[in-house]
């Protein structure tokens, strides 16, 4: 009856993501006092995952879900939790896995929490603390279900190593019809993707224009960090829809996120909130963004980033 992790990979690599509901899956199996199972999907390389707690892992070689489909991810992890008897499985926030966890739930007839950030504080009844109202709240809520389905919030619980090894064991689900065939993905591989990334410097229409958006590139290079914009940015071709965060696109759960010339919609504070540390860089000392800053810099973003850039580079050279 070991608890049951879903850790995601691309390209064959598994994502950062992967270890912490890893870690997760540890904790509550140490409350279950019970083992933990991991499934891994087309993952080249599964031997990091026992350093986060995994005793065994199953893994899946697919042609057909080399592409994510959730109807297929979620029919093996179904099978997968099935066959390990598993009462509760855990899944990440990403957007795959809030697509297929409610696929899952029917598929088990399990209770889902989706935003959990902390091991649960009860297992009888099975009670999780989870984020509400777009990060704005809390909510202890228990799952009374037989099987539950826990969502961990990006970047909520953290990495937590352990010392151990894992059994790997080759698991062939049945999956039945897609539904779904995709024909090709294009996808820039140079970048630093906002759900994987530590740190997101975004900028908005304070910048005015597209042709100035080479500075905010060069910071985020400077720093290792992913790209992101505000929805008006998006809207007016300035930049791809792809980087366009907030509440009406991605969310963004990161470390350190540095808001550029964005004057903080309400719509775009709810889509941010759950980064731990939020810098603002903004002409305008009333900008909304600054009651929900951590940090604030009220100043000409293009003098200001330049100076910042430089000031890191510096630094960075002399380590």
């Amino acid at each position: 009856m070991s608890v049951l992790v879903y850790t995601e990979s691309e390209q064959g690599k598994l994502k950062k993501v992967a270890f912490e509901v890893a870690s997760y899956a540890k904790a509550v199996a140490d409350q279950l006092e019970t083992t933990v199972t991991a499934i891994t999907i087309n993952t080249d390389d599964t031997s990091a995952l026992e350093n986060y707690g995994v005793d065994k892992v199953l893994s899946v070689s697919n042609s057909e879900l080399n592409t994510f489909n959730a109807k297929g991810y979620a029919e093996a992890i179904q099978q997968a939790a099935e066959k390990e008897s598993s009462k509760v499985v855990v899944l990440s926030s990403s957007a795959n896995s809030k697509y297929l966890a409610p696929l899952l739930a029917v598929f088990l007839n399990a209770g889902y929490a989706s935003n959990v950030i902390a091991a649960p504080s009860n297992t009888a009844p099975f009670t999780v603390k989870r984020n509400a109202f777009t990060n704005k709240a809390f909510e202890d809520m228990a799952i009374s279900t037989d099987v539950k389905i826990v969502g961990v919030s990006s970047n909520a619980f953290g990495l937590v190593e352990t010392s151990g090894s894992a059994t790997t064991e080759a698991f062939s689900p049945s999956i039945t019809d897609l539904g779904i065939k995709v024909e090709s993905v294009d996808k820039a591989s140079d970048k630093v993707s906002i759900a994987d990334a530590d740190i997101v410097v975004s900028g908005g229409r304070g910048l005015k224009g597209p042709e100035n958006w080479g500075m905010i590139e060069e910071l985020a290079d400077v720093l290792g960090a992913a790209t992101a914009c505000s929805k008006p940015v998006s809207d007016l071709g300035w930049r791809p829809h792809g980087e366009h965060v907030g509440q009406t696109g991605k969310p963004v759960a990161s470390n350190l996120y540095i808001a550029i010339g964005i004057s903080g919609a309400i719509q775009h504070l709810a889509g941010v909130n759950a980064s731990k540390v939020k810098v603002v860089i903004n002409s305008d000392p009333e900008a909304p963004f600054f009651k929900a800053a951590d940090y604030g810099v009220v100043g000409d973003a293009f003098q200001v980033v330049p100076e910042l850039i430089e000031k890191l580079k510096a630094f960075k050279a002399q380590q």
